[in-house]
């Protein structure tokens, strides 16, 4: 698969969740205190996502 949603743990021992496209990160996001906080982000982003506005600030 070339994109996927990784779950990690960070040196702070917080869960991060990280999406790689082509083996690249294209965005990470805060640390959680748990893991189901985690998946919950993956389910948010999954969800709200493909509507999220577009901003152009350049």
């Amino acid at each position: 698969m070339a994109h996927k949603f990784e779950i990690y743990k960070d040196k702070a021992g917080e869960f991060r969740v990280r999406f790689k496209y082509n083996s690249e990160v294209m965005f990470s996001t805060e640390g959680y205190s748990s893991k189901d906080s985690a998946k919950n982000a993956i389910d948010s982003i999954k969800t709200n996502g493909p509507g999220a506005e577009v901003e152009d600030n350049s």
